[in-house]
């Protein structure tokens, strides 16, 4: 039996890709207790990197927030491996943090983590909804426009 959350996956046409390795010498995610820590995410889709550079040099924020919704996406499929498929296992999402990189002259940083708190909130409901923080960077891994860690409260 699909649980609510895959039902709701399937319903918006969302299909969890393989996790990705991580590129560096970290893991991908931790348990601690109650708490899943999951490592920043990129904006990939078909396995490799969907958008790369900077908003506010040739990206819009409805760009961004795609690559934001994307970071979302391989972040509960970092999630269901590490609960071994039960997404259900999900209490809360307490915290992301959307790393946007961007021109010195751009300030919407928060819409374009928009794209990630909306999808989270559509997916999972109420345990979707959750603090966060949004930030330009000068630049991210393998020139990646936006990178989202997270902090869910797990059973």
């Amino acid at each position: 039996m699909m649980s609510k959350i895959d039902q709701q996956l399937e319903k918006l046409g969302i299909v969890l890709p393989e996790a990705a390795a991580p590129a560096a010498n970290y893991v991908p995610t931790v348990v601690s207790g109650t708490h899943l820590y999951i490592s920043g995410q990129l904006p990939m889709e078909n396995g490799k990197l969907a958008q790369t550079g900077q908003l506010g040099a040739g990206i819009t924020t409805s760009e961004g927030q795609r690559a934001a919704e994307l970071c979302a996406i391989n972040i509960l499929a970092q999630a269901k491996v590490a609960l071994g498929g039960d997404l259900s296992r999900i209490r809360r999402v307490i915290r992301i943090g959307c790393m946007v990189s961007s021109t010195p002259d751009f300030y919407e940083q928060h819409l374009v983590a928009n794209g990630a708190s909306n999808l989270l909130a559509e997916v999972l409901g109420e345990a979707g909804k959750h603090s966060r923080a949004a930030f330009g960077v000068a630049v991210l891994p393998l020139n990646a426009s936006v990178e989202i860690d997270a902090i869910l409260e797990i059973s």
